[in-house]
């Protein structure tokens, strides 16, 4: 059974095996104390980005100058680990929703110097309030459980988006709940203990995937009462969605009843020739001013029961929450992860849209050809696992010039049943030889004539639409990667015309832009707002970078 506490400490993706020292709190310094050595670096998750203001506030207030970097749970823990942050600022200081993944070895413990919890969300799941009084959900003695939830999910009762388990913290950590649920031995779970129906029964809900927590609010509030009907995040998140006056209907939050994780935003120094400045930080950010003005500016918890006084009009009442403990066993969280990417996720189909015109030779096809390799390689880092082609995919490569040409398909097999529990993937011949055919294919591209983009990401669509219909149990996009304008074919204007013509489910189906070399920017960015995708700007991150990016969205 699992473990009922009243603890406010967050579990990420496994409870830590050792943990960093945690800095009893500071005497309180002023900015004359210790001269600052330049910009205080700070590498931030994607979800703390609502804090950048902070950074003119403490500098007032300390002197210490704070250069806010973010990124997504993986990348940023990756970065962490391995020490290379890719031509850009080594971060001093890292600011996580939580950090019990990255504590959980010891070369993680040996990056962290210090660490100091700065505030609180739990993570809850925010139902459409029309849904949640329908189901009886909103009613004062209702204790729904991550049963109930995964129960939901499989009766079509609750459709919901999430952040990718396999990248962010509350992803994972939602998909771990119903997991600890379902096997209800706490923190004795085991990789063998996982129930695979529960696993399967909670993905059935599955329906709007995303890396970052903005970019799934947009696709939310978009397609709330169509696409989805619920959103599975922090509970900070999920008010301020509420508050923003977006929504078609307000979220009824629902915390399950046999515990949540909750983030507690550690503010952990890594490079410790900072650390009088981390520590007039972390006093600023610990004190009532700062956390007065987090808990109304982003509607997340103080740390102090004093200080949550003073915003209880703005925040829930906390009541009895259980706090979920869970299994230090490594093999249970990769295990976990890669059942996810492999098994038990909706299989993803994708038209790769390559442009092949005479502009790309050299370099840049040097690029992409790279990139291609890394998506069908080996990297057994955090990120690369994400990226890298997973069991039962489907992939098209649709190269274009001057006119698109026929696509290319590629599938990956399934790979071996699994009876019980979960394990880490092993590839089989038969997938490693289709990875070969990939970077094969990568190989024998020809770069020739001109750009005909618009043209190439219609045929993309039409491509995909097809498919649909012949196999409607996948989760369809098209990726495009283009260096120039568009110089044949349709313009922007002709594609928004031939796209209005297209069934009303192409709305189902992101169109993601690659933009480098001279590709026109706002022509991209209105065309993946139309297609409900994404720009991912090559020219500032290494293209087998924004591979794993576009993966996360997938």
């Amino acid at each position: 059974m699992i473990r009922r506490t009243l603890g406010l400490l967050a579990l990420s993706l496994l409870a830590a095996c050792g943990k960093a020292p945690e800095s009893s709190s500071p005497a309180p310094q002023t900015a004359a104390e210790t001269p600052s050595s330049g910009s205080l670096h700070v590498l931030a998750t994607s979800d703390l980005k609502d804090l950048e203001p902070l950074a003119a506030q403490i500098k007032s207030a300390t002197g210490v100058d704070v250069q806010f970097r973010f990124g997504g749970t993986m990348e940023s823990t990756q970065e962490v680990l391995s020490g290379d942050s890719a031509g850009k600022p080594k971060p001093d200081v890292a600011w996580f929703a939580n950090a019990k993944y990255l504590l959980s070895d010891a070369a993680g413990q040996g990056k962290v110097k210090v660490q100091e919890k700065i505030m609180l969300s739990p993570i809850a799941v925010g139902v459409s309030k029309s849904d949640a009084a329908r189901n009886g959900w909103d009613k004062p003695d209702a204790k729904l459980t991550w049963a109930d939830i995964a129960r939901a999910a499989r009766q079509g009762k609750l459709q919901y988006a999430l952040s990718n388990p396999a990248t962010s913290n509350q992803g994972f950590m939602a998909l771990l709940g119903v997991v600890a649920a379902a096997g209800g031995k706490g923190e004795a779970l085991s990789a063998a203990d996982v129930d695979r129906g529960a696993i399967a029964d909670f993905l059935k809900g599955y329906r709007i995937v995303g890396d970052n927590s903005t970019y799934l609010a947009e696709q939310f509030i978009k397609g709330q009462g169509t696409r989805a009907n619920a959103f599975i995040n922090y509970e900070s998140w999920l008010l301020t969605l509420n508050a923003s006056g977006k929504l078609r209907e307000p979220l009824h939050l629902i915390y399950p009843f046999e515990g949540v994780s909750t983030a507690d935003y550690p503010f952990m120094l890594l490079n410790d020739a900072r650390r009088a400045d981390y520590l007039k930080v972390v006093d600023y950010l610990k004190g009532d001013a700062a956390q007065l003005w987090l808990a109304r500016q982003t509607l997340r918890r103080p740390m102090r029961a004093e200080l949550a006084a003073q915003v209880a009009d703005i925040l829930p009442a906390r009541g009895f929450q259980v706090e979920l403990p869970f299994s230090p066993d490594r093999q249970l969280a990769d295990g976990l992860i890669d059942a996810y990417l492999n098994e038990f996720r909706k299989p993803i189909a994708s038209t790769f849209v390559l442009d092949t015109s005479g502009s790309m030779q050299g370099q840049r096809r040097e690029q992409l050809v790279e990139a291609i390799h890394y998506l069908a390689g080996a990297d057994h880092s955090l990120t690369g696992r994400v990226a890298k082609l997973t069991n039962r995919e489907r992939l098209w490569f649709l190269p274009f010039s001057d006119k698109p040409r026929a696509p290319v398909p590629f599938e990956i097999p399934a790979g071996s049943k699994v009876a019980k529990g979960v394990l880490p993937q092993v590839d089989t011949d038969a997938k490693l030889a289709e990875l070969q055919r990939v970077r094969d294919a990568a190989d024998a591209l020809k770069m020739a004539g001109g750009t005909a983009l618009y043209d190439a990401v219609l045929a993309g669509l039409q491509h995909m639409l097809e498919e649909r219909k012949r196999n409607p149990d996948y989760q369809y996009s098209v990726v495009a990667f283009t260096d120039g304008k568009n110089t044949a074919g349709r313009k922007l204007e002709d594609f928004k015309r031939a796209y209005e013509q297209l069934p009303e489910d192409v709305r189902g189906i992101p169109v993601f832009m690659v933009l480098f070399g001279e590709a026109g920017e706002a022509d991209l960015k209105e065309l993946v707002n139309i297609t409900g995708g994404r720009v991912f700007d090559a020219r500032k991150t290494p293209l087998y970078a924004v591979f794993k990016d576009i993966r996360a969205y997938q």
